[in-house]
């Protein structure tokens, strides 16, 4: 109940701050936004399944391309294009986990880097499909009930709408008999095999969910810049994500989460001096896993262990 009233406080807080907040600080927003939906699903890979994944970075393209080219290549709509982006994710995270999956976890890291690295080679030379370096400009606003979303403030409150859609799978995902089974599998996977449960299916699931909504993220966030080229495949996201859920603390939902938004907004929030700005950001970093190695959640946990162990010897 304590944590159904933290999101219902959280998302109301969320969707009434752009009625205050100017139009540059809502953009920022919507970066947050697809930024922790990426970051959530790179800990249910990650955090959950204990596999680190590079691929999120190719699903993340991926997404805003097939987009991008629905719309405007095909006629399709911005929904059409976002199912469409959904739904090819999905198929590559089976057919790439599925190799992949049958590979060492070393292995499964340089595979997932080389997928990212092979989906972006294909949008800066496939010129005919991508429009390669020069992409693909002038995305039209999102249309909702025939009424176009052409406001920066619309175009939030669909990422907002859409981060707590997928947030809700993750939470509902993590917290079920499957995630628990990742949370053993990631422990110990021997154990695991010797109780007559085969980690693949739950590996490649929690990998296929992963790439689905990392990709519609990746779909908003491209119409959000109007504009999907091949920087969508930098990776600095792939380095900002994986900083999210370190920080957040692996396998932990609502630490991930809350770094996710935190992480997102703090470069921004630094800019009152542009010289030392990363330099800061870097040197915050820097401190946080020092200082934090478990991250946040981490810390927090040992605190609470550490006080329910000060009560009980106090009792005796």
């Amino acid at each position: 109940m304590k944590e159904l009233a933290f999101a219902l406080a959280a998302a109301v807080l969320l969707a009434v701050a752009p009625l205050a907040a100017s139009d540059y600080v809502i953009g920022a927003g919507v970066t947050a936004l697809t930024f922790t939906v990426a970051a959530a699903s790179l800990n249910l890979v990650y955090g959950y399944a204990g596999l680190l994944s590079f691929a999120q970075l190719a699903f993340w393209g991926i997404g805003g391309y097939c987009t991008a080219l629905i719309v405007m290549d095909a006629g399709g709509s911005f929904w059409t294009g976002l199912a469409a982006a959904g739904a090819l994710c999905t198929v590559l995270a089976l057919v790439v986990g599925w190799a992949a999956l049958r590979l060492q976890r070393q292995s499964f890291v340089i595979v997932t880097l080389s997928f990212s690295l092979l989906a972006f080679m294909v949008s800066r030379d496939w010129v005919d499909l991508t429009r390669g370096p020069m992409g693909l400009p002038g995305l039209p606003a999102p249309e909702l009930f025939g009424q176009p979303l052409a406001g920066i403030r619309s175009i939030y409150w669909l990422a907002l709408a859409f981060m707590l859609f997928a947030l809700g799978v993750l939470y509902a995902l993590g917290s079920s008999r499957i995630g628990r089974t990742l949370r053993a599998i990631r422990q110990n996977e021997p154990l695991v095999l010797a109780h007559g449960i085969p980690p693949s299916p739950y590996k490649l699931l929690a990998f296929a969910v992963a790439a689905a909504l990392t990709g519609m993220a990746g779909g908003i966030q491209v119409f959000y810049l109007k504009i999907v080229d091949p920087t969508m495949f930098d990776m600095y996201y792939a380095q900002a994500w994986l900083i999210m859920v370190i920080i957040g603390g692996a396998g932990s939902f609502w630490g991930v989460v809350v770094a996710g938004m935190v992480m997102s907004v703090l470069p921004e929030a630094l800019r009152f001096s542009n010289e030392l700005r990363m330099v800061i950001y870097g040197a915050i970093l820097v401190v946080a896993v020092l200082v934090l190695p478990q991250g946040v959640a981490g810390w927090l946990r040992d605190r609470r262990i550490a006080r329910l162990r000060q009560s009980l010897t106090e009792d005796a």
